[in-house]
């Protein structure tokens, strides 16, 4: 062999070289969740994670818990309440759909919680006994009104309390779920009405990326 061709077998070897580790790493690098199509789904993001306000709630087993202690998994945060008409059953139904349709991986990555804006009449067993209907593993929250609305201002949900001196009174509140990370914190917002069958395709793109 010539010095010509041991050089032109070398360079060769090195361009393979270079173009396997190319190839590799693309193969091997997580997928990405599209932005534009997380969208299309409902699905906002926010530019930075959003530390929640440090409180303390109650779940529906009447046990303490602090808005801290919402980490280790994903969480799609829904504040409503038991005694709404029409919104809230509408929406607990289309998220039990949804976590139905979710690969097993994201379904157990990822958590439902009901905050509820009526605390007056949403005690621990009545959101125990409204969310066992359900039969979906959803989690429960309430506690002190004022707690209950800082986390909902301090997440971009604020809704207008009822007037608790009449009877059957409603609360005016939004469909839109809050979604947090893994880390706790708040990564962006599900925009109702819900498009079950895209946030379908797109959670676990991007619960699977960081989860």
């Amino acid at each position: 062999m010539t010095r010509i061709q041991r050089t032109v077998f070398i360079l060769v070897a090195l361009i393979a070289l270079v173009v396997g580790l190319t190839v590799s790493k693309v193969l091997n690098t997580p997928r990405q969740a599209d932005p534009a199509a997380l969208l299309d789904a409902g699905i906002v993001l926010l530019p930075r994670p959003r530390e929640l306000p440090a409180l303390s709630l109650i779940d529906q087993d009447g046990q303490a818990m602090a808005t801290d202690r919402l980490d280790g998994r994903w969480s799609l945060l829904f504040f409503g309440y038991t005694f709404c008409p029409d919104i809230c059953p509408a929406t607990l139904a289309e998220l039990r759909q949804l976590r139905g349709k979710l690969p097993e991986a994201t379904r157990d990555a990822l958590r439902v919680v009901l905050v509820s804006v009526d605390p007056a009449r949403d005690t621990p067993a009545q959101l125990k006994q409204y969310l066992d209907y359900f039969n979906a593993g959803f989690v429960g929250l309430t506690g002190e009104l004022d707690d209950i609305q800082t986390l909902a201002n301090g997440v971009g949900i604020p809704f207008i309390p009822g007037d608790t001196s009449r009877d059957n009174y409603t609360v005016d509140h939004s469909g839109n779920l809050v979604l947090l990370g893994p880390d706790g914190r708040q990564r962006g917002f599900i925009r109702a009405p819900l498009k079950v069958e895209r946030l379908a395709e797109r959670l676990p793109e991007l619960i699977g990326r960081d989860g």
